[in-house]
């Protein structure tokens, strides 16, 4: 599986299509969020798939289990590369996220990974707000152990969880970390962020970046720039 993934954040298909097309980012792995996804609806996949794109599909399900079983098995039919769940629904609608996606008219390749912690939050936002009795770094690695045990391939998460979330579930469990910035760009509202070559020494198997290239004066040199940086050649 290729290891970068491009955020198409944008409203509308005619954006993204038009950023893709100008920059030429034909086949780069994309993820498609929410506002692009309730926007455009299945049909923006097929496009994606139509050009050769890798996706991942990042709509963070979050219901009882029954209703994301059922969500999972309807997505399944859209064979795309990755989705996921929020790892805080809990380890049976893990289990029946993973169930859905089996059950479904797709193949086994999409892989079902669980948010752990958003990278927006910090460690105030955990303790005040969310009032987990852990800290944000303990939380992000007990949340990527259940997601282990219910059966799916991976988390997202911080790239800094990422190398003790591999030391707990394992080598081949995924890790999939946004709040990726290349060096000298902005944070923006992101709080735990890391450029890519910090990412892959710091155990991340897949990086999703998005306003370091889709804000940048030249988004196809930025893309490349976080290919080098990540420490390969193409």
């Amino acid at each position: 599986m290729d290891n970068i993934f491009l955020a198409l954040d944008f409203p509308s298909w005619d954006e993204a299509s038009q950023f893709i097309n100008k920059n030429d980012l034909q086949g780069v792995p994309v993820k498609v969020g929410m506002e692009l996804f309730y926007r455009e609806g299945s049909h923006i996949i097929e496009k994606l798939k139509e050009n050769g794109h890798n996706i991942f599909l990042d709509l963070k399900l979050h219901d009882i289990p029954n209703t994301v079983h059922h969500a999972m098995k309807s997505l399944s039919t859209l064979n795309i590369d990755i989705v996921n769940v929020h790892a805080l629904g809990g380890s049976e609608m893990i289990k029946r996220a993973k169930e859905g996606l089996l059950s479904g008219k797709g193949n086994e390749r999409t892989k079902l990974i669980g948010v752990t912690i958003l990278t927006s939050h910090s460690e105030e936002t955990v303790q005040s707000e969310l009032q987990l009795q852990q800290s944000l770094h303990e939380s992000a690695i007990h949340l990527a152990k259940v997601t282990r045990k219910s059966g799916a391939d991976g988390v997202v998460c911080s790239v800094h969880e990422a190398k003790a979330i591999k030391e707990a579930c394992g080598e081949e469990f995924l890790t999939v970390t946004p709040g990726i910035r290349l060096t000298d760009t902005d944070a923006n509202d992101q709080k735990r962020i890391a450029t890519p070559a910090f990412a892959r020494t710091n155990g991340s198997d897949i990086l999703v970046i998005g306003r370091s290239i889709t804000a940048a004066d030249n988004p196809l040199a930025a893309y490349n720039q976080a290919v080098k940086e990540w420490g390969h050649d193409s």
